[in-house]
């Protein structure tokens, strides 16, 4: 170890040798090296596998080197959050877990389960990760020293007896209590030649031979048929069919390794790192299996890291200026142990959610997708090869079979996502804007908020925190494609759609909405609670590109948030007293959500929403018109009813789009038919005071007899179309052009 401990010394000394300092406000280059690239102070070391002690000593040199970060250097030391203790990586990886589950409706913190594990209740990962159910039902599992059998096992004892080993120090397979063992089980050492199978161990691992080397044993436990695939170990196990071994660079398990096509577990989970490849991922989601990629699932190490980073450098300066002792300061990172996993585990909440939103609406989101994998390789960002996307042929190909990217392929996408846009947030000068202090507050745990909220906008690493709040923001909640495919449509720059979006979800309460759905969890089917989002999103990206196209952005938004929240909340109780033909359609769904058991508050809501983006034309006509979103929105959704808008715009969102452009072209026409239909409503409400204001049924009366003539030829004209029975894109042009027309 001393030799490892001097070896370590020198890469730390090494990378500060050639790495930028900040002093106060200036970066300062280090001396005698050249730079090919610009300033760039923040390097950061995690603690992993054999160095995972050495943070303390990474800390010391960084001291010694006068490096700004001071003891945040290194994380995870004896004045940091010790991962293990907290067994972060492992509950983060559980968080996707118990997502891929509810996915395929059980919740196995209720019910058992069966699993097969790669490791030993003395690592972190591993250790941690069978501690977090008790309903583990652990039929094998293996390390480099030993396989652990248990063909059926008692979940309860079982978890009592691994609670045990994990609390023994430096505890091996070869410690767990053989009295608990099920019948037919044992601990093998993997030194030994040969293993005789029992009847039990046969039928839980799929195998017929009477006995099996060590290697082929593991082999088949990989590939037995379990709910759940646990890896929290070293090593490379699943590959593709057509990669070989020695392009993966693991001989250690080249013997063991599977490709994915063989692994009959329902769920991988990758607690570990490179516990398969990529090609080997996607091969395995090809044939249904749930898998997101290693970086997903136990991000919540880095994460930790990062946020005990962040916290460590605002409480420098404290500590700089004797306002807080080194001993105060540790001890109030540790209170908040608690409150740093709680939003760390949010994280790998909703950014496996945000996969799984994406996945159910894969095939449809395909052309946009590829767009977006084009303009990243175009800006340089992205090398598909090197990532293993799809290439063009195979993409086609997907397109023809209607499928979309797998979810391991969705994962690299979302990452992908995330990077673009925050290199253009962190490019602009949105992130110092002080109308988002409250967003870079945030992402800090409430208690170091309460105690020190002057120290939080000096943080000295302010815009790279507002930079990446609003980049997860966004794209976990608007989409992998979000951002880019309004870019698209607008022209507008990240920064403005930033805006815009954070300007609806304050005015449409989404927050809210969303921690309603997400409260649902094993209450109601996760696809229900997917279409939701999906329903909300759907709103969420109209009003994005409304507040775009129809409105200039201030940079403070809280005035136009309070203004179009209001006008939301007043449709929001008008519609509710509406007649069939203006809420039957949302009534419709919202009896279904209530029928799949949703809360009937939700449901309304949900089901109302597309009706409810209306709200902001509505409040705006109300303001330019001197009267009230109510006579508005009488005259704006009688004309609807009156004119068959609302079939049109069904059939255009009901055309499946065979191309991209096809797709653009029904977008386009909807965009022409709500422009019509804003132009008829200003036209009917008016646009200045009467002397006696008319009630807005009589205004459209009105307005219907003045054109009766041109309200008959519309009339016929939608009564072919109705009787037509298929309607296609060529169709909706037509009546687009002439309702435009007929009433101009």
């Amino acid at each position: 170890q001393a030799e490892g401990i001097a070896c370590y010394r020198i890469m730390m000394c090494g990378l500060l040798d050639i790495t930028d300092n900040r002093v106060g406000n200036k970066i300062v280059p280090p001396e005698r090296v050249v730079r090919h690239d610009g300033d760039d102070p923040y390097l950061v070391v995690a603690a992993d596998k054999g160095t995972a002690k050495f943070s303390d000593i990474a800390n010391g040199i960084s001291q010694d080197y006068g490096f700004w970060l001071d003891d945040a250097f290194a994380s995870g030391g004896s004045a940091g959050y010790d991962h293990k203790a907290m067994g972060i990586t492992a509950r983060g990886a559980w968080e996707a877990v118990k997502r891929h589950f509810r996915e395929l409706g059980k919740d196995i913190q209720t019910t058992d389960f069966t699993v097969m594990g790669v490791g030993d209740m003395s690592g972190d990962v591993f250790g941690n990760g069978m501690l977090l159910s008790e309903h583990i039902r652990l039929l094998g599992a293996f390390d480099h020293r030993h396989i652990f059998c248990d063909p059926n096992p008692d979940a309860a004892k079982s978890f009592l007896e691994r609670k045990r080993m994990f609390d023994l120090p430096r505890s091996s397979w070869a410690d767990y209590n053989a009295k608990l063992i099920s019948k037919g089980g044992g601990i093998f050492a993997r030194s030994e030649k040969t293993i005789k199978l029992s009847p039990e161990m046969k039928k839980a691992y799929g195998v017929t031979a009477d006995s099996l080397p060590p290697a082929d044993l593991i082999q088949a436990m990989l590939k037995a048929d379990v709910e759940l695939l646990y890896f929290g170990g070293i090593g490379t196990y699943i590959k593709a069919s057509d990669e070989t071994h020695e392009s993966i660079g693991d001989r250690a398990t080249e013997s063991l390794r599977i490709d994915g096509a063989d692994v009959r577990a329902k769920v991988v989970g990758e607690g570990a790192n490179l516990g398969a490849t990529q090609r080997g991922r996607i091969e395995y989601a090809l044939k249904g299996g749930h898998i997101n990629t290693d970086a997903i699932d136990n991000s919540a190490g880095v994460d930790t890291s990062d946020h005990e980073v962040n916290i460590k450098i605002l409480l420098q300066k404290l500590v700089a200026t004797n306002k807080l002792s080194l001993e105060a300061r540790n001890k109030f990172l540790a209170t908040m142990t608690d409150d740093v996993a709680k939003l760390v585990l949010r994280d790998n909440y909703l950014q496996t959610q945000a996969l799984s939103v994406a996945e159910l609406q894969a095939p449809e989101m395909l052309p946009q997708h590829v767009r977006l994998m084009h303009s990243l390789e175009k800006s340089g960002l992205l090398n598909r090869a090197i990532e293993f996307l799809p290439d063009s042929a195979e993409l086609a190909e997907r397109q023809r079979g209607g499928k979309g990217l797998t979810r391991p392929e969705l994962s690299v996408l979302l990452a992908y996502a995330k990077l673009a846009v925050y290199d253009q947030l962190l490019a602009s000068d949105l992130p110092d804007d002080e109308a988002f202090l409250n967003d870079l507050a945030f992402y800090f745990p409430e208690t170091l908020r309460k105690k020190y909220p002057n120290e939080i906008p000096q943080h000295q690493l302010r815009r790279e925190i507002v930079a990446t709040g609003f980049t997860n923001s966004i794209v976990n909640r608007g989409g992998i494609a979000f951002v880019s495919t309004i870019s698209e449509r607008t022209g507008k720059p990240v920064t403005d759609i930033v805006r815009a979006y954070l300007l609806t979800r304050g005015a449409f309460g989404l927050r809210s909405w969303w921690h309603m759905i997400e409260a649902l969890d094993n209450k109601v089917p996760a696809k229900v609670q997917a279409q939701m989002v999906l329903t909300l999103n759907h709103t969420m990206s109209n009003a994005v590109q409304w507040f775009l196209n129809e409105i200039k952005l201030p940079s403070k938004l809280a005035p136009l948030i309070e203004s179009y929240g209001k006008g939301i909340e007043r449709l929001t109780h008008w519609l509710e007293k509406r007649p069939a033909e203006i809420n039957g359609r949302f009534k419709s769904a919202e009896k279904k959500l209530v029928e799949q058991g949703v809360p009937v508050e939700l449901a309304e809501h949900v089901a109302m929403m597309p009706v409810l983006g209306t709200a902001l034309e509505l409040t705006r006509l109300a303001e330019t018109s001197h009267s009230n979103i109510e006579s508005a929105a009488e005259v704006f959704f009688g004309i609807a009813h009156r004119l068959g808008l609302d079939w049109l715009a069904e059939s255009a969102r009901g055309i499946v789009a065979q191309t991209p452009f096809q797709r653009e072209a029904i977008f386009a026409i909807l965009d022409d038919l709500a422009a019509t239909h804003r132009h008829i409503t200003a036209t009917i409400v008016g646009k200045g005071k009467e002397k006696k204001p008319r009630p807005a049924g009589e205004k459209l009366a009105d307005w219907l007899k003045d054109h009766a003539a041109e309200m008959e030829r519309f009339d016929a004209s939608l009564t072919e179309w109705r009787s037509a029975g298929t309607v296609d894109v060529a169709m909706l042009t037509l009546a687009s052009r002439q309702l435009a027309a007929l009433f101009r």
